[in-house]
């Protein structure tokens, strides 16, 4: 493993493999949906981390949603960049704060491709929380062209053993 980069010390307990334990997705326009998903944040002695997130469907382990990017760290401080890449033609870019073993994030740019699926995806809210019990939970919240601010995802990841 490279050694870690100073400025990644508030967020390096997300370094490492997590599986998910529960995966639930709702929105007000769909059907509710589970999920299995492996997320990797990945340290290449940078003041960032290497971010990547892959689902499947829970039953038939078919593929659903591929997600990568980076977690960049600002030196010297708490604030956070988080650039992210959908498969489905998103590309989303939140800023935020690393508090003690939590991250709070808020898109500050949203960009989709021409040709992509309506409604509009407008905010995008993501909150990373380091259990007591050693678990993470992620609660994502959205809102679009045609719908309020609401949680789409909430997961437990369980980190895997390197």
């Amino acid at each position: 493993m490279a050694k870690v980069h100073e400025a990644l010390k508030p967020i390096q307990w997300l370094i490492g493999t997590w599986e998910s334990t529960i995966a639930k997705g709702h929105f007000p326009t769909i059907k509710d949906f589970t999920y299995h998903e492996i997320m990797k944040f990945e340290s290449l002695g940078q003041p960032l981390l290497n971010y990547e997130a892959r689902s499947r469907h829970p039953v038939s382990g078919a593929p659903m949603h591929l997600e990568s990017g980076f977690l960049r760290v600002k030196p010297g401080t708490n604030q956070l960049a988080f650039m992210v890449s959908h498969n489905f033609g998103l590309t989303v870019l939140e800023e935020g704060l690393a508090k003690e073993n939590s991250l709070e994030l808020e898109s500050k740019s949203i960009s989709r491709m021409s040709f992509a699926k309506d409604p509009a995806v407008n905010l995008i809210k993501k909150n990373f929380k380091l259990l007591d019990d050693g678990t993470m939970q992620v609660s994502t919240d959205m809102e679009t062209s045609n719908t309020q601010l609401t949680n789409h995802l909430i997961v437990v990841y369980k980190k895997k053993e390197q």
